[in-house]
């Protein structure tokens, strides 16, 4: 059974002018063919290495896979009995699983078992857990994307543009949970610096990548990393070279835009019409680099007719593995040096 559509409720935004690279099929360095990895099942949204060099996902019917990267094998790791979202393997071998309906939980690869970590923040419950992140000394970083919609109606949150997504830190030693970010875009993916400088978490609905300071004369302080992004960033991830790799779920919509510069009468007629008849993102298979100061360093895309709406990118072992919200296979592409 569906769940029913939360009432919308618009806030009036003015967006930044939608860039020329947003009408772009293709990237400076078009992304090569993308070969895929069949699941036999849908929504592989996040994808993770581990140590061992197992590929990780979790897709729609609440289980978290293993697959083999050679032989393609894939194995069932945990079934969370809700909608696992982004992935965190742990130094000691567990696995941290954003579910978008239980929490943030952390599981035992071995035995499938699974413990729940976090609920609820600040008498919150977490509306839709997202994505995380650990520091070296053990402390969490979790995204909760939106505190209005849950995520069957994901479309709603960035149609009102009422920012109720938040970060939250976690401490594993106390069980003490912080909310260090709040009023955010749609809070989805989550970064650390490859020095632990900086925590850097996607603001889908604005366009734009947050930036916390953990560390230094700036620690505490918030800022703009990346703005006015020519798509709408999804799950991020730190390459071995220290790039954060940003998956770009669509180009940006003009008509979406304009919806937001109006009356909130329009976005509401839109939203009564059947999920069915709402307009989809483009079709588009897009991956962006940006180096420790936020400048776009590596730009790859190519039209979505294979696989389309990349909601997760890891770099690892001289490629990109691709994760899809609507896709049943992860893909994989070579990652040429840049020129």
């Amino acid at each position: 059974m569906s769940q029913r559509k939360p009432a919308l409720r618009p806030v009036v935004w003015q967006p930044p002018p939608r860039p020329a690279r947003a009408r772009a099929r293709y990237g400076p360095d078009p992304l090569p063919p993308v070969r895929r990895l069949p699941l036999g099942a849908s929504g592989p949204e996040d994808v993770r290495v581990d140590a061992e060099g197992r590929v990780l996902t979790g897709v729609s019917d609440g289980r978290v896979l293993g697959v083999d990267p050679v032989g393609g094998r894939v194995r069932t790791v945990a079934d969370t009995g809700g909608r696992p979202l982004g992935l965190c393997p742990l130094p000691d071998g567990r696995l941290l699983v954003c579910d978008a309906e239980r929490g943030l939980l952390r599981v035992e690869p071995g035995s499938g078992r699974i413990e729940r970590l976090l609920r609820e923040v600040a008498g919150t419950p977490l509306g839709v857990c997202s994505n995380a992140v650990t520091t070296a000394d053990g402390t969490v970083y979790v995204s909760d994307a939106s505190r209005r919609f849950p995520l069957a109606h994901w479309m709603g949150d960035l149609l009102e543009h009422s920012g109720t997504g938040r970060l939250v830190r976690w401490e594993p030693a106390t069980g003490d949970a912080q909310v260090v970010l709040d009023g955010l875009h749609f809070a989805n993916g989550v970064a650390l610096a490859s020095d632990g400088s900086f925590v850097v978490v996607a603001e889908t609905g604005a366009y734009r990548l947050r930036r916390l300071w953990l560390t230094g004369p700036k620690a505490g302080a918030d800022d703009v990393f990346a703005a006015n992004l020519p798509g709408f960033p999804d799950n991020l991830s730190t390459g071995p070279g220290g790039l954060i790799w940003v998956a770009m779920a669509a180009p940006r919509d003009p008509v979406l835009d304009l919806l937001h510069r109006t009356r909130p009468a329009l976005r509401r007629a839109l939203w009564a019409l059947p999920s069915a008849l709402l307009p989809g993102p483009r079709r588009t298979a897009w991956a962006i680099a940006l180096d420790a100061d936020g400048r776009v360093v590596r730009d790859l895309q190519r039209p979505g007719r294979g696989y389309h709406m990349v909601t997760s990118v890891c770099e690892h072992a001289g490629g990109l593995y691709l994760g899809s919200l609507v896709e049943s296979s992860l893909g994989v592409v070579p990652l040429e040096k840049a020129g």
